[in-house]
């Protein structure tokens, strides 16, 4: 109750603030470079990565500096076949809505990394609705692509983000501790289903010049984790066969 009545009190500065942000914040262009391929021939590992502008690569110049290359780098030891279905700006059923639409390289996957949940908080998206949009993903991942791993990358803490303003900041973040609560939930209820969870320092190396998204340093972060739970799943050895 009492949040609710700060956030009332508080919703024409909000308003104002969110207005500004979007309208002085630079609009950073996704990563060039390729999104799909075989890291070698006769592929062991199918990947997917999948969500909005962190892991499209905004931030980043390239794909090989954001999570999709750094990631193929610390999977080396793989033969693998990617894809990374990406766009800016969409929330969680924005981006469900596009990997349906998407011409996929392969009829199925092993591992897919997600990347969602930012966009939910601007927009606004109810704790109810998110649970719903993850219950469709997650079911859709695993009964149609056949994903025997789905890692959810938990929302940054946007209470953090330099790029917003208070009260704004201390809003926002609420919301994303809320969805990441949500979160958490979800994958303990969902077999295959895991939070990916990194540290990751709030200094401005670490941040793209927007003061908002992973620069290349964050992102090689966040592929270690990433590599570090595809690896106790799918364990290989240096010539791409199963150990």
């Amino acid at each position: 109750m009492r949040q609710k009545l700060l956030f009332l009190a508080t919703a024409p500065l909000l308003w104002w603030q969110g207005k500004r942000v979007r309208a002085t914040t630079p609009r950073l262009p996704e990563a060039a470079g390729e999104r799909s391929g075989n890291a070698r021939q006769q592929p062991s590992l199918r990947l997917l990565l999948l969500g909005d502008s962190a892991i499209a690569g905004v931030g980043c110049e390239t794909q090989a500096e954001a999570l999709t290359g750094q990631l193929l780098q610390c999977l080396s030891d793989y033969q693998v076949q990617w894809q990374l279905v990406a766009r800016s700006s969409l929330t969680c059923a924005g981006v469900f809505a596009l990997l349906q639409s998407t011409e996929l390289i392969a009829p199925k996957f092993d591992v897919v990394v997600i990347s969602v949940g930012v966009n939910d908080v601007t927009r606004r998206t109810s704790v109810q609705q998110w649970r719903r949009d993850l219950q469709r993903m997650t079911a859709y991942l695993q009964q149609q692509l056949g994903c025997q791993q789905v890692l959810y990358t938990e929302l940054p803490p946007m209470h953090k983000f330099p790029a917003l303003p208070q009260p704004l900041r201390w809003f926002v973040g609420n919301q994303a501790r809320a969805l990441n609560t949500a979160l958490e939930e979800h994958c303990q209820s969902h077999s295959g289903a895991e939070v990916l969870s990194f540290d990751i320092p709030y200094r401005p190396e670490y941040l793209a010049k927007d003061g908002y998204h992973p620069s290349p340093a964050a992102a090689q972060i966040w592929a270690a984790g990433a590599a570090q739970a595809i690896q106790q799943q799918f364990i290989v050895t240096t010539s791409g066969e199963e150990a």
